[in-house]
């Protein structure tokens, strides 16, 4: 459902460090990796404008961070998940061009930031003007979810988020995913959030029962899942009631983005649309709200058909 009320999280001070390993670095200040010489201040033009973003920056507990040029490039090359990509603003060399690239490659979140900001989350105080932040917490495979739909004897139940950049939603919509007995949660690899600290505490540990899986297109995985009997209903304003369609049986919940919806081609692959009825003078519902809405409406129905 949408949500044109959303605003993204600001969520300030998030500052919990935890340790990392390949080529990020411990966040133990004892110790201090050298990723490359630390570049003079000549080397950046227009060090603060108007398009710097002035944000608190969340650093993901537990996160894998890369610091230096070489070592961020080459974690994009190698295929690592970077949830965010923190940028000095104003810098336009060979390398950090390169690595913007990869980034946008790659559907990494890239912000623009001061150099007093990220000298503020940098130990190694060489970070070249780049920062990654890898997930939190490892992904989970499409076989885990239908492996724990057969471990329970169930027919599979996944809730499928085209496109969620909000951590609070994310996070939200797992612990009600979990609650509801839904044995998965699918999310695309590009242009959404990923597992950060802010979705972890929103999830209140859910997270660390409800599979989440990261794909590269939502509209393939729909077609693939289909391919092994199940069925999607999307969300949207425009459908039918929810309470006048058969949601039993292997299903697919998919959530449209806070503020566009579900996309048109991942929506055109659906092969039902559902409605929320509402009664007031608001026409719409935060996406975390609508999932838990139509997630026990799944529930109701599946236990009527028992």
């Amino acid at each position: 459902m949408r949500d044109n009320n959303f605003k993204r999280n600001d969520n300030k001070g998030a500052k919990s460090l935890g340790k990392v390993s390949g080529n990020g670095r411990s966040f133990d200040k004892g110790r201090d990796n050298d990723h490359g010489r630390d570049f003079g201040k000549d080397r950046y033009k227009n060090r603060r404008n108007d398009s710097a973003d002035d944000e608190e920056i969340e650093i993901p507990a537990d996160s894998l961070a890369i610091e230096g040029r070489n070592a961020v490039v080459e974690a994009f090359r190698s295929g690592k998940t970077i949830d965010k990509l923190y940028v000095l603003d104003g810098c336009t060399d060979g390398a950090v061009s390169t690595i913007r690239r990869e980034a946008k490659k790659a559907g990494t979140i890239v912000k623009f930031v001061s150099r007093e900001r990220l000298d503020q989350i940098s130990i190694t105080g060489k970070h070249q003007g780049v920062i990654a932040f890898a997930a939190a917490y490892d992904y989970s495979e499409i076989e885990d979810i239908f492996a724990k739909a057969e471990a329970e004897g169930k027919a599979p139940f996944v809730l499928i988020l085209d496109n969620i950049e909000d951590p609070h939603n994310l996070g939200a919509i797992i612990r009600s995913a979990n609650v509801a007995g839904a044995h998965g949660v699918i999310i695309p690899k590009n242009r959404a959030v990923g597992l950060t600290a802010t979705v972890a505490k929103t999830s209140a540990g859910a997270l660390n029962y409800t599979p989440v899986v990261k794909v590269t297109n939502i509209s393939k995985t729909i077609e693939d899942l289909k391919k092994r009997g199940m069925w999607f209903v999307c969300a949207d304003m425009d459908g039918k009631p929810m309470y006048d369609l058969d949601l039993t049986g292997p299903i697919g919940l998919v959530i449209g983005n806070e503020g566009s919806g579900v996309s048109r081609l991942v929506r055109e692959k659906c092969d039902m649309i559902a409605s929320i009825p509402v009664n007031g003078e608001i026409e719409s519902l935060n996406a975390s709200v609508a999932a838990g809405v139509l997630a026990y409406e799944i529930v109701r129905q599946r236990r009527l058909k028992k």
